[in-house]
């Protein structure tokens, strides 16, 4: 009769290390499911003092997006921007100039959603001052040239003021609209000093 015991042990270690193996393979895995890759929102590139530019379809630039720091993350494909400067411009008018702490930037960049201490400025040109208006978030398309907010709004234009709650701009058409709770004062560019 044979002596399996001599050969039992091997057997026992082998099969020992095969489930110690899965077991390691299956708590070091995101999720618990072996070979499934699980995305965490953590960044994976990160981008210093950039410029993004997209033009129209003659080759002028549409709009200019620049800052000092973006970091983007892989799970949605979103990035999120500290500092941003996006600039609109369409032909024969004033740019305006979108500034803010942060914002997020949606897969595509069809979308930018600007938060904290937002100011939209539109040069001033030959027949119209500067105008200012600050709001704490603004959601921009930029490609459609609209932006909107649900939050308050504050604009001055020379010695004009007025506030409201939500907004809808539109460049193409050059339209700052507010929606609601609309106050202010107008001073016809002829009585300005």
């Amino acid at each position: 009769m044979k002596n399996w015991t001599g050969q039992l042990f091997p057997i026992t270690l082998l099969g020992l290390i095969a489930a110690l193996t899965f077991w390691l393979d299956a708590t070091l895995t995101p999720g618990g499911n072996a070979g499934e890759k699980r995305l965490t929102h953590d960044p994976d590139a990160i981008a210093e003092d950039f410029e993004i530019r997209r033009l129209d379809e003659s080759g002028r630039v549409k709009y200019r997006l620049n800052a000092p720091y973006m970091q983007h993350f892989p799970d949605d494909d979103s990035s999120e921007i500290r500092a941003p400067r996006l600039v609109a411009y369409r032909q024969d008018a004033a740019p305006v100039t979108m500034t803010a702490e942060q914002a997020l930037v949606t897969a595509r960049g069809e979308q930018v959603t600007l938060n904290r201490q937002v100011e939209i400025i539109r040069a001033a040109s030959a027949d119209k001052a500067e105008l200012l208006a600050r709001t704490p978030a603004l959601t921009v398309l930029p490609d459609a040239g609209t932006a909107h907010t649900e939050q308050p709004v504050e604009i001055s234009q020379g010695a004009s003021q007025v506030t409201g709650i939500g907004a809808r701009i539109d460049n193409n058409a050059s339209t700052f609209e507010l929606l609601s709770q609309v106050r202010g004062r107008y001073v016809a560019s002829k009585a300005q000093p």
